[in-house]
């Protein structure tokens, strides 16, 4: 009896931000998974181990959390002023399907490096010692991300003394810039739909059956986001995972909540859609600044942040904060009268650092008004990257 054997693929596995995964140059692919479909998907899903009713994705590169069950493609760019494409796949642990609904913010730090490391950047563009800026046009969104990657003796350098909350060790900071990151065209809730507001309001009340009417705003920035106050769902905004992922009761009234918030923001159309589409909208609950105990022990003070803020994931609470979260959170902030501007003081941020199970961050965006709609040129943060291993990734040939 014969078996198929394995192929093998040029990979990198790479972390970016608070979350890892693994990265491909499109041209490497096989052939039938250089275009979206089904081989694709599968392609995707085999090498990341998925889907596996154990959870763990033994079988695959997945680290069985939504931060690390993560693939991206990297091409080329044709589109004028950028120099690479950037496609991002959520691959579903326990299910088989691959989510193309979002960007993941985290990993847009990775992008930059892995341009210049895999031959997509100039040579002639890049210093012995200095930056360089990589233009990302992240192809789920059809935004733009710049990149700032320090460089050193003629290499990306990864070292250095830039510390990130929820990663264990320092390494070298790459400033990220999400250019206009509200959204252009989804969303079709009440009043036609608003790019940065579907719903056309900083904040809604939003009637989920079971749970009651919340007060949520609703924002699409970075991705699709929907907050609301941690006090009305029961909580204070300083819970760590454990209080939320080891309950079934309250994950179940989050994804309630997530797929009524869905359908408001005009994102799907039927309730049971909201489970085809685990990677947007983020749902996330806010607090005003208070003390607590970060997982890793940190004391984070009331005094060192402006706001709490708790995000879920492929529905799980965050370890940290996915990066596109954070561009919704500093797009919020900076608008007066949002849920997450009220958590914070009530008062317009141009930044803002936030507390997450794992510690804080700093986050900006900078927002205005225009013709009584409100617009954002840019959010911006820092992160870091670091290649973690390199060479090849194996997998059975009939998987795909």
């Amino acid at each position: 009896m014969s078996h198929p054997p394995q192929i093998k693929i040029p990979a990198v596995y790479m972390r970016g931000g608070t979350s890892k995964g693994v990265f491909f140059r499109l041209q490497d692919l096989p052939e039938s998974a250089q275009v979206p479909g089904a081989a694709r998907d599968n392609f995707l899903l085999r090498v990341i181990g998925s889907p596996d009713p154990y959870a763990k994705q033994i079988d695959g590169m997945g680290g069985a959390t939504s931060s690390t069950s993560k693939t991206v493609i990297v091409a080329k760019s044709t589109r004028p002023g950028h120099d690479v494409d950037y496609l991002f796949g959520q691959v579903a642990i326990d299910k088989p399907f691959v989510d193309w609904s979002g960007n993941c913010g985290n990993l847009s730090a990775a992008i930059g490096p892995y341009a210049i490391s895999n031959g997509f950047i100039d040579p002639a563009r890049i210093p012995q010692d200095g930056m360089v800026t990589v233009r990302i046009w992240q192809a789920n969104i059809n935004k733009t991300i710049v990149a700032h990657v320090p460089v050193s003796n003629g290499q990306v350098q990864e070292t250095g003394d830039f510390e990130l909350d929820g990663v264990t060790f320092p390494a070298a900071e790459v400033r990220i810039e999400f250019m206009d990151p509200a959204a252009e065209a989804e969303g079709n809730g009440e009043g036609g739909g608003g790019a940065m507001f579907p719903t056309r309001n900083l904040v809604d009340d939003l009637e989920v059956p079971g749970v009651g009417t919340l007060k949520a705003t609703m924002i699409n920035a970075g991705i699709p986001t929907i907050f609301v106050n941690a006090a009305d769902i029961g909580y204070t905004g300083t819970e760590l995972q454990d209080a939320i992922n080891g309950d079934p009761k309250a994950l179940a009234m989050f994804e309630l909540i997530r797929a009524y918030g869905a359908m408001r923001m005009g994102l799907i159309e039927h309730l049971e859609q909201a489970a085809r589409r685990q990677h947007t909208p983020k749902i996330a609950f806010v607090a005003p600044a208070a003390d607590y105990v970060a997982s890793s022990g940190k004391q984070v003070k009331a005094d060192d942040v402006d706001l709490l803020v708790r995000a879920l994931s492929m529905g799980k609470l965050h370890h940290a904060m996915m990066g596109t979260a954070a561009v919704s959170i500093a797009t919020a902030a900076a608008i007066p009268g949002t849920l997450v501007s009220l958590a914070a003081g009530g008062r317009a941020h141009e930044a803002v650092r936030f507390g997450h199970p794992s510690g804080t961050l700093r986050v900006g965006a900078e927002a205005r008004q225009v013709d009584g709609d409100w617009v954002v040129t840019k959010a911006e943060m820092s992160r870091s990257a670091r290649v973690l291993m390199e060479g090849w990734v194996r997998v059975p040939c009939d998987a795909f």
